[in-house]
This record gives structure tokens, C-alpha cells and sequence, in this order.
């Protein structure tokens, strides 16, 4: 007995494991200690690709790999984190409060890295602007191009996403600023135009009223319309809103959160929908896009800067607000205003 007690205290020293201690742990320490970091890296990859084929590409791992890693995730944490199934993938209660701690943790490694670099002396962080789809806008391309030239070991990352979605981003402290449509204030965030842009209707090649002259707003009634899906009375293009139910057209019958797939729409004829000037100007001199009434005075919507002034930036981020608030000085507000 006394052998074979001190040949466990024996393999205790060895491996350095204090049983009592282990012992005492609660189950949410005993996560805490064991949890493998890069499960959750897989379960986040999964949650926003929505699919284990995308996850897996973003990762470049094969789909078992992905498929393994979630169900070692699920045994680990004791609750099922996905349902899925033919033509179904969702989050469960539990996996989106996961994602959510999950998020935080992710945040928290990145600024630990950041925070070293910072230390060695180097500007060397990573920037992440949460934009609305296809910002436009000669400012920032500028801006961009001065924080890389003056910054090259910080790091730039550009997600598109839908307004709604970019205002919760910087809110939770997962973007560093936000370029989107606005609608009314939003709590804790400081928000200020970035430039203004003008809507016009458009239709494509296909449609009825393509290539027609002498047009007049009564002639797009009863005419299917596409949209975005902020396109309603009380939300950002309310203006739009209001010029579409005056010309009398009919759904819309298709929508997106994203310029580029309302364009693709426009384009292959499923309707009439509106686009900002500016950024189509090459698809209607190339006969892609054909613009509709009214001609004159269009609805303009403004284009919001925000930023969360309780948030705590790393080094890269103040560099990269300096820059942009210095071109934003030196560009007076009339300077950006993009058409009609």
C-alpha cells in the first residue's frame, strides 16, 4: 500500500498535476482550463459562413476536418451548438450565446498581439471597417492608401455588411468604424456625414422601357420594382420609399442588403430599382444600366461616418482615425457630395 502510494505521488510530481485542485474546479473552470482555442475558431468560421463547405474554405480545412472539430466542440462544452440538416443550418440557443463569448475571445487574442507589438514600438494592429455595400468614395480610397503607406506592418480588414449590422459591430467593439446608411441616432456611437449621393431608377438591357426616350414618371406605373431592403417608410432610403410609391411601381419583387446583387437584378431585367449615380455612371455610359425618371431633382441620401467613442483603440486604429479626420478636415462637406 505504502509502495503504491508513493508511486502516485511519484507520477503526481512528474507531471505536475495537482488532483485536489483539479478536483475542486467548477464545470466552468474545468472549460476554461481545457478548451481548445481552435475549436472555437472553427465553431466561429462555421457561424458566420453558415455551412461547414464554406467554413472549411475560409479555413482551409477539408469538410470532416470541420465536421469533427464542431463535434469534439459539442461532447466539449455539453450542448448541441448547430442544428443541421438538408437545406438547414442554425445556430441553437446555446451556440449563439457561444458565439457571442466567443467573439469577445477572439477580440481579446488579437488585442493581446496588438498590445505586444505596441510595446516593441510599432504601429502594427489591425483596423476593421464595418462598411455598407459599395461605399464609394475618393476620401477613403485616399485615406487607405496613406494609413498602408505610412503604416505597412498594420493590418486592414473590410467587411461588407448591412447598415444595421455594421452599427452592432462597432458597438460591441468588433469594428473599429463603421461607414453606413443611417436613420435615425444611434445610442453611444458619434456619427457624421461622410458624403451625400443621389438615387436614380434604372432598368436593364431586357426590360420594356430600356433605351426609351422622352420618358415621364408616369410611365414606370404598375412596373415591377427591385430594391434593398432598407427601402421602406421609417428606414434609411425612405426618400427612395417615397419616390417609388409616387411612380406607382408594383413590390418589389426582389431585394437584397447588397448594391452589387440589386444591380445583378436591375441588370437582368427582373425590374426597375434605384442606384446611387455615382456609382453606376460607367455601367449606364457602357449600356449595362438605362436611367429612368425623374431626371431632375433625385433623392439624395447621406452616407454616415461612425465611430464609438467609448471604445478602446489600439495604436493602428488612432493612426488610421488621424489619417481619415485630417482628410475629412481638408475636404469640405460640399466637396462630398457625389452627383446628381
Amino acid at each position: 500500500m505504502g509502495q503504491g502510494s508513493a508511486f502516485f505521488k511519484w507520477i503526481v510530481q512528474i507531471h505536475g498535476i495537482d488532483i485536489v485542485n483539479a478536483m475542486r474546479l467548477s464545470p466552468a473552470e474545468k472549460l476554461a482550463r481545457d478548451l481548445d482555442w481552435n475549436l472555437l475558431r472553427v465553431f466561429l468560421a462555421l457561424a458566420e459562413a453558415g455551412s461547414v463547405t464554406r467554413a472549411g474554405e475560409r479555413l482551409g480545412l477539408k469538410q470532416p476536418s470541420v465536421s469533427q472539430a464542431l463535434k469534439r466542440l459539442e461532447d466539449r462544452v455539453g450542448h448541441r451548438l448547430i442544428d443541421r440538416g438538408a437545406g438547414h443550418f442554425a445556430l441553437t440557443p446555446e451556440g449563439i450565446a457561444l458565439r457571442a463569448e466567443a467573439e469577445r475571445v477572439q477580440g481579446a487574442v488579437l488585442r493581446a498581439a496588438e498590445a505586444m507589438a505596441e510595446a516593441a514600438g510599432e504601429v502594427a494592429g489591425e483596423v476593421t471597417l464595418a462598411l455598407t455595400s459599395h461605399v464609394v468614395s475618393p476620401l477613403l480610397d485616399e485615406a487607405l492608401r496613406r494609413f498602408h503607406q505610412s503604416h505597412p506592418k498594420a493590418r486592414l480588414a473590410i467587411e461588407i455588411m448591412p447598415s444595421r449590422a455594421a452599427l452592432t459591430r462597432l458597438a460591441e467593439g468588433r469594428a473599429s468604424l463603421a461607414i453606413c446608411l443611417l436613420h435615425e441616432a444611434s445610442p453611444g456611437l458619434q456619427a457624421q456625414v461622410f458624403y451625400r449621393e443621389f438615387f436614380g431608377f434604372f432598368c436593364g438591357p431586357p426590360h420594356p422601357l430600356f433605351g426609351r426616350q422622352g420618358l415621364r414618371l408616369a410611365d414606370l406605373r404598375g412596373q415591377a420594382a427591385v430594391s434593398f431592403q432598407t427601402d421602406r417608410m421609417g428606414d434609411a432610403l425612405a426618400a427612395v420609399t417615397a419616390l417609388r410609391q409616387r411612380a406607382g411601381l408594383v413590390g418589389p419583387v426582389g431585394q437584397s442588403s447588397h448594391l452589387e446583387e440589386v444591380r445583378r437584378m436591375i441588370v437582368a431585367g427582373l425590374g426597375i430599382g434605384p442606384l446611387p449615380l455615382h456609382v453606376v455612371a460607367e455601367d449606364v455610359a457602357a449600356g449595362r444600366l438605362w436611367r429612368l425618371p425623374p431626371l431632375d431633382d433625385p433623392p439624395a441620401i447621406d452616407v454616415h461616418l461612425l465611430r464609438n467613442p467609448r471604445a478602446r483603440r489600439n495604436r493602428a486604429e488612432a493612426a488610421f482615425l488621424a489619417i481619415l479626420d485630417a482628410a475629412l478636415a481638408a475636404e469640405p462637406a460640399e466637396s462630398r457630395v457625389y452627383g446628381p
